[in-house]
């Protein structure tokens, strides 16, 4: 099993990632294609079970022959692993869309939704996904929203002091999906403008802090402390 995973990393080496520094921190940024690349999401395995981990997926994925090449968490989840939000896979919809008001980051209003549809991503405010009607294979609601149509999230302050690590999503201008994830504690101010100036995302999402996990088996990292709800994974089919 080593050895085959150890010829898809290099078959599939692509250099998708990079470090990135802005304001002073670092950054994991990870880039892909939706008209290209396999991007979807995964909340439960064969038996209706939660994957809760990056490793669990890859243990089912292995079966269809597919591997991960890259893996984020994908949205913020209650106790029981399943989604706060809305939450779409393979066209059905698993959790209804969720605009009420309460407390914690999801509730930090406007939040939003990463859909992905054959060949197209997009990030939307949820009550404009809503009105647009938009039925997308796969879709994850969280919150807040860190950029909205090039402009940053109206609550965020430069001086803020509230420092996390974080991570989330964004759409650069010709339609790639970008993945990022601080290396240490940030602010959100300082983290939606890496979206808005440095990564050229008109819209950003948010996904989780303090939680935030990758899988990118190419650098040999696969984070694991936390269970994970729903999981975004960039797959591809393993040689012959």
């Amino acid at each position: 099993m080593l050895a085959v995973l150890a010829c898809a990393s290099s078959a599939f080496a692509d250099e998708a990632c990079r470090k990135v520094l802005h304001l002073a921190d670092s950054y994991t940024v990870c880039t892909f294609d939706p008209a290209i690349d396999g991007i979807q999401l995964y909340q439960n395995d064969r038996s209706g079970k939660p994957y809760g981990s990056f490793r669990a997926l890859e243990r089912d994925l292995m079966q269809d022959r597919l591997f991960i090449r890259f893996a984020m968490n994908g949205g913020m989840y209650r106790d029981d692993q399943s989604p706060v939000g809305l939450y779409i896979e393979n066209g059905r919809e698993q959790r209804a869309i969720n605009t009420n008001k309460g407390w914690g980051n999801f509730h930090l209003l406007p939040n939003g939704v990463f859909y992905i549809l054959p060949g197209h991503a997009g990030i939307m405010e949820s009550k404009a996904f809503i009105a647009s009607g938009i039925k997308p294979f796969y879709a994850t609601q969280s919150g807040p929203m860190l950029v909205i149509d090039g402009k940053l999230h109206p609550s965020f302050l430069a001086d803020s002091t509230s420092f996390k690590t974080r991570n989330g999503v964004g759409i650069s201008a010709d339609g790639k999906v970008i993945f990022a994830a601080s290396d240490g504690a940030v602010r959100f101010h300082d983290f939606a403008t890496l979206f808005r100036d440095d990564l050229g995302c008109a819209n950003a999402l948010f996904l989780d802090g303090g939680i935030s996990s990758l899988d990118i088996p190419e650098w040999q990292r696969r984070d694991g402390q936390f269970p994970l709800g729903p999981i975004i994974a960039v797959t591809q089919s393993l040689p012959q």
